[in-house]
């Protein structure tokens, strides 16, 4: 059996302030984003190393290749003033790279990122109103995340794996789902629903093909989780879904179409409707009750690659 052992730090926040502003990415039709300014670029960062000479810490309590782990926060803050990309994904490549061209008994590098997120916030201005440049709202909002393998390969520093993520969306549809046609026996109680509310939960994860595309250095091939987000909500607004489980192949689909620089997309996906308590108010019209539902849900896994999309007739 293959040894477990490997080390870090984790929960390093970081603040960049005035990072290369990100631009000239791909325009799609869902998403009017076209731009991050950068101002201010937040993320939570977890690292963990690995290496076959750390194993005497472990068995000896000899400690003379342990970098320490208080080292390896001040080491990721103090890159972050040296970092001169646009991206999480990038920043974490480099500061990954750096780890293992300083410390040679590092073999590999774990690394994954949350997006600490702050929104713009608008203000007055003479005639209207923008956004202000210096002050911002923190947001408990969807984040973007990435994570990430690096690992020595004779002298050369390889990707060994890769995955960028949207964790945390919650959409609600108010009508137009439903949900009919599944097996019925003994064991059934849910009824038939042919126009139901929608609520879920979705983390959607994506892989590029080639991982420079991430790093935001040649921005048509940088697939933002803005856009991701706008995707989301544009096919869920569309589509009249029977399913949770045909709606994320539907917004799979699209995220493919427009990004063919994807090599795969997934999604862990959780039923969150709400229970009806009154179907109907005569007063207000479509007017109706309802409250959270009860703590087991549903949920769903599905990954796609751009095979699904070759094959899918309707989306040609």
């Amino acid at each position: 059996m293959e040894r477990t052992m490997c080390y870090g730090k984790a929960d390093v926040s970081v603040y960049r302030t005035y990072t290369k502003p990100l631009v000239g990415i791909k325009i799609i039709p869902e998403s009017p984003f076209s731009r991050r300014d950068n101002t201010l670029l937040g993320m939570n960062i977890k690292v963990a190393v690995e290496g076959e000479k750390f194993l005497p810490s472990f068995t000896d309590g000899d400690n003379r290749m342990v970098v320490a782990t208080d080292s390896m926060k001040n080491f990721i803050l103090r890159q972050a003033g040296n970092f001169e990309g646009s991206t999480q994904e990038g920043f974490l490549e480099f500061v990954g790279s750096r780890f293992l061209e300083t410390y040679p008994q590092m073999t590999g590098i774990h690394l994954s990122s949350d997006q600490i997120p702050f929104h713009e916030l608008q203000v007055p201005t003479n005639e209207n109103y923008a956004a202000s440049p210096v002050v911002f709202r923190f947001s408990m909002d969807e984040q973007a995340s990435v994570s990430m393998k690096l690992t020595h390969n004779k002298d050369q520093i390889q990707m060994d794996d890769h995955q960028c993520s949207l964790k945390g969306l919650k959409l609600l549809k108010v009508k137009g789902s439903s949900f009919y046609g599944y097996v019925k026996d003994e064991y059934t109680t849910l009824p038939e629903s042919f126009d139901r509310p929608l609520f879920i939960y979705l983390n959607i994860n994506w892989r590029y093909k080639e991982f420079e595309n991430a790093k935001g250095d040649t921005p048509n091939g940088y697939v933002a989780a803005e856009q991701v987000k706008d995707i989301a909500a544009v096919v869920f607004h569309e589509q009249n879904s029977p399913s949770i489980q045909n709606l994320i192949y539907r917004i799979g689909l699209r995220i493919l179409k427009r990004f063919p620089q994807l090599a795969e997309v997934s999604f862990e996906s959780n039923n969150r409707t709400w229970e009806t308590i009154l179907d109907e108010i005569p007063a207000s019209g479509d007017g109706k009750v309802f409250t959270d539902p009860r703590p087991p849900y549903g949920f769903q896994c599905f990954s796609m690659t751009q095979d699904d999309l070759e094959n899918d007739k309707e989306s040609q």
